[in-house]
């Protein structure tokens, strides 16, 4: 954990392969900076004055280094300061292929944006010793609940083909405003969902449907409403989107339908109420039926 006024460095290193492209070929510095547009020029200069960027051979690479295609360069993710996030993770199971950990609300899964160690990859590996550990899947940062790893780096591939070939039961819950006509539930929602602006948001478009969910109101409490939403597909935000069909909005949401740009420092007030409440499948090594729930709880 690191302190706010103090630069924070991933543990783990960032790869990326300089792929083929139309000559004439650019600068490491123009290629990192069009690459990565929101780190920023002057981040990557630095890093490349102060051997910071390494080839696989752990030779220093620099403004002057030649782009050479299927070079493999290696860094560490940086950040100026990094908020410590005060609410924990537990582990609800653990055996030597798998580990099931309960995340909490804004803790990210894997390093992003401003957070580099505070996620939950890196704490688990910290608390744990497990230095192979890998997500299958993922959780947005405001959503709490359920999220499975892998720990045997020689059996990662049966567990990732549980989600790519839809072997897998999710069951979410959300505390949303009232849909425009609950009677019409339960709902069987399709739709295209492609990147938005800015580029945090996505949107539903016209188009070849590519995202599906199951939703279920099972409680009314005045103007607000519980849901079960089952994800059939997983691409991002698409259950905040799809209530958004039925005219729902999920409550804490600073996403949709309007954009509230994060805070700094940030702020642990109205968290999102949406859970990744339940994770069911057939375990692909042992033949056993396996099924795990969060232990949080939506504020209901």
């Amino acid at each position: 954990m690191s302190d706010n006024n103090q630069q924070s460095t991933s543990p783990t290193p960032s790869f990326v392969t300089l792929p083929k492209i139309a000559e004439p070929l650019p600068c490491l510095l123009d290629f990192f900076d069009q690459r990565f547009p929101r780190v920023g020029r002057d981040v990557w200069r630095h890093r490349l004055q102060n051997g910071k960027i390494c080839d696989d051979s752990g030779q220093p690479v620099n403004e002057t280094t030649p782009y050479r295609v299927n070079t493999r360069l290696r860094y560490f993710r940086e950040v100026a300061s990094e908020h410590p996030i005060p609410f924990h993770e537990s582990i609800l199971f653990r055996n030597e292929h798998i580990l099931v950990a309960d995340k909490p609300h804004f803790l990210p899964v894997t390093p992003g944006g401003s957070y580099v160690n505070e996620c939950l990859l890196h704490r688990l590996k910290r608390s744990t010793g497990l230095q192979h550990l890998v997500p299958v899947h993922r959780l947005d940062r405001e959503t709490a609940g359920v999220v499975l790893f892998t720990v045997d780096e020689k059996q990662r591939g049966p567990y990732f083909d549980l989600f790519r070939l839809g072997n897998i039961d999710k069951s979410y819950e959300a505390i949303a405003t009232m849909p425009d006509h609950p009677e019409q539930g339960p709902w069987q929602i399709k739709s295209r969902i492609e990147r938005g602006e800015p580029w945090l948001r996505f949107k539903n478009v016209e188009g070849e449907i590519n995202a599906r969910s199951e939703i279920r109101l099972l409680e009314r409490r005045d103007k607000l409403a519980r849901f079960e939403l089952k994800p059939i597909t997983g691409k991002t935000h698409q259950l905040r989107l799809h209530l958004g069909l039925i005219g729902s909005v999920i409550v804490g949401d600073r996403l949709y339908p309007e954009f509230h740009p994060p805070s700094d420092p940030p702020c642990y007030d109205n968290p999102l109420q949406l859970l990744a409440k339940r994770l069911s499948f057939t375990d692909p090594l042992s033949g056993k039926e396996l099924s795990f729930e969060s232990k949080f709880e939506l504020q209901w």
